[in-house]
């Protein structure tokens, strides 16, 4: 089960066309007809509009009751190239920095293998998915009926790695990435001249005080032997050295492992933004993003049908890692149906070229490896449905 060199070149053209034109969450209504275009090219029948500008397409076996899901994502992020490629994004301000493109080319190389003897019991779905980066797409296909209309046993995803040997692969024992609970928080008071302080309350002390608290939720109120993270990214407020403004507004997140953890954040939010607001005499308002992200967890079956996968197609297994603190709606869709996700090695980390990073170039090299893995997860979860769950790697 290999992708000879013509499908190869053509899964990099895919990949590098979708790099050079890309869309952020919520817009990718070229992506997505590019996307149906390939689809259209392998013979794959397609259900595209799904939550916005999801697409599902499958692949269809012998009959049997079982069916797998495989999932990329497609959506860009709001930064600056800087690579100079010959392929560099050619949108001002807009930049595929976390390989969704690759993703995309992974899945359809993994649709060219599956394609190829379809005598699997079964139907394998591959999901397109838009809005990772924001927007909860994932959530939003669900709400439009994803896993009514394509009922899923199994679930498989992967994300390339920077940091890791390229085409090595990481399937973690559990936790694989953070929920997240993002946050706007408003400060308010009737403003007064910085000489007067005594006639308003003071948003940015509000603000200031937030913040030291903020941080004592995680030291205090966390069980040390849990994983939680908050922080305040965005601070605004002022405009001038001798006026105490009338508002001030922090943005942050949230993260934890456990979808109990998170709630627990919340609420300490909340109590410590009522404090803040007491003590420097100002009015408040808190909103949280709706829907949170759901962290990524690997459920024990579904982890060694991927390791077997990696195993079969002849890919270095790597060591465990600890789960990261990113975060990603694959686990919106974990929380309804067992699944594995995986963490594919993009070759060394430079500086600035890590994920989210102006530099960052997704690697060409580990599309086959990505596509095997994927096509041999889904053939396994099919077949061997029942492997016995070892625990190691």
């Amino acid at each position: 089960m290999m992708l000879d060199p013509n499908e190869l070149a053509w899964l990099v053209q895919v990949r590098r066309h979708l790099h050079r034109h890309p869309e952020l969450s919520g817009e990718e209504v070229v992506t997505a007809a590019y996307i149906q275009d390939c689809l259209t090219r392998l013979g794959l029948p397609f259900v595209a509009g799904i939550g916005g500008h999801g697409i599902v397409a499958t692949i269809e076996g012998k009959a049997g009751n079982q069916n797998v899901g495989l999932r990329a994502d497609m959506d860009a992020l709001p930064i600056q190239e800087r690579t100079g490629l010959p392929h560099a994004s050619c949108h001002p301000g807009r930049m595929h920095a976390c390989g969704h493109d690759g993703h995309v080319a992974i899945l359809l190389g993994a649709a060219i293998l599956l394609s190829r003897d379809r005598t699997f019991r079964g139907n394998i779905h591959l999901i397109f998915q838009p809005s990772e980066e924001r927007y909860g797409g994932a959530g939003k296909m669900i709400a439009d009926g994803l896993l009514h209309r394509f009922p899923i046993d199994h679930l498989f995803g992967l994300h390339n790695w920077p940091g890791l040997p390229t085409g090595q692969v990481v399937v973690h024992d559990g936790p694989v990435m953070a929920g997240a609970s993002d946050f706007t928080l408003r400060f308010s008071a009737d403003g007064a001249h910085a000489a007067m302080p005594h006639l308003t309350g003071d948003p940015l002390l509000a603000g200031g005080y937030f913040m030291v608290g903020l941080q004592q939720a995680v030291g205090r109120s966390v069980d040390p032997l849990d994983h939680a993270v908050a922080t305040v990214g965005s601070f605004n407020g002022g405009i001038a050295q001798n006026v105490i403004p009338q508002q001030a507004t922090l943005a942050g997140t949230l993260r934890g492992y456990r979808t109990e953890t998170l709630a627990h954040l919340r609420g300490r939010v909340r109590a410590i933004a009522a404090a803040s607001a007491e003590v420097a005499a100002c009015g408040w308002s808190l909103d949280f993003e709706e829907p949170s992200l759901a962290p990524v967890v690997n459920t024990a079956q579904q982890r060694d049908i991927m390791r077997s996968a990696a195993r079969k197609a002849g890919l270095d297994l790597g060591p465990v890692m600890p789960p990261s603190m990113c975060g990603d709606d694959f686990g919106d869709i974990l929380a309804h149906i067992p699944g594995a996700y995986a963490l594919l090695g993009n070759g060394p980390a430079r500086e600035e070229a890590g994920l989210h990073q102006p530099l960052y170039e997704f690697n060409d090299a580990v599309i086959p490896s990505g596509a095997h893995l994927l096509a041999l997860a889904a053939l396994i979860a099919l077949t061997e449905q029942r492997l016995p769950t070892s625990g190691a790697t």
